[in-house]
């Protein structure tokens, strides 16, 4: 089968690309700018890229949310108009918006979106095969998530206390090659509800207190129910060793 992703070299993408390949799929990479008129010449389609301000997601419309809105919604049903393969599409939480803390959500709830990122996705998930509503990503890779976290860690500087939920990016990859064969709709992908306090204790030091704030945790039954299984700690761990190569000099 052949793979088309977007986004591939970006710090999700890259997890869909190594995964993809693994599993024995020829994978594309379409070269284009989300707006652009491109033809996608495959069997399916993941698609990760995604238009905003360097580094921000929730505000990454920055100074010009018409041009945002533009490239990821018109842009991204530019892109899946007329093709005729399965599309997964990657989604975030921020779908669920102003649920209150401590809510637990699953997909049958429906989309509350209070920042335009979280908008731009429910409005394009409307038009796709699958739709992936992911937690926030980590993983080994330059530019991962927690490179200045676990920098200012190391060399002892006060850290604010914080829990999330948190996927590996090899599990989110996982996660849309089984919705790719069999999945239909929204699914959750979460696996660790993380307090700095436990991950930081991994690398030695005084962590920080925990956090004693509410989260939404998101009920991912619908996507084990398919055959996911995340790594959890064991991952989390096995991983620790390559995030910390490219952690930036004390």
């Amino acid at each position: 089968m052949r793979v088309a992703i977007t986004g591939g070299t970006g710090l999700v993408g890259r997890f869909m690309v190594d995964a993809a390949r693994a599993a024995g799929y020829e994978v594309i990479l379409p070269r284009f700018r989300l707006g652009d008129a491109v033809a996608i010449d495959a069997d399916a389609l993941i698609h990760c890229a995604f238009a905003h301000a360097p580094g921000k997601y929730r505000g990454g419309e920055g100074d010009d949310p018409e041009g945002f809105r533009r490239a990821n919604v018109d842009g991204t049903l530019r892109l899946f108009d007329g093709f005729r393969g399965r599309t997964v599409f990657l989604s975030t939480r921020a779908v669920y918006g102003d649920y209150p803390a401590g809510t637990v959500l699953r997909e049958d709830m429906p989309p509350r979106p209070d920042t335009l990122y979280g908008q731009v996705k429910a409005e394009v998930e409307l038009h796709a095969t699958v739709s992936l509503r992911a937690t926030g990503v980590y993983g080994p890779g330059p530019g991962h998530k927690w490179e200045s976290l676990f920098a200012d860690h190391l060399a002892g500087r006060p850290i604010a206390p914080r829990v999330a939920t948190e996927v590996h990016g090899d599990d989110l990859a996982q996660a849309a090659l089984i919705a790719l064969d069999r999945g239909e709709g929204a699914y959750n992908v979460s696996d660790l509800l993380l307090d700095r306090h436990d991950l930081l204790a991994e690398l030695g030091g005084t962590p920080p207190a925990r956090s004693d704030a509410k989260v939404s945790e998101m009920d991912c039954t619908r996507l084990r129910d398919i055959g996911w299984r995340p790594g959890g700690w064991e991952r989390l761990r096995a991983s620790l060793p390559a995030m910390l190569q490219s952690v930036p000099s004390r």
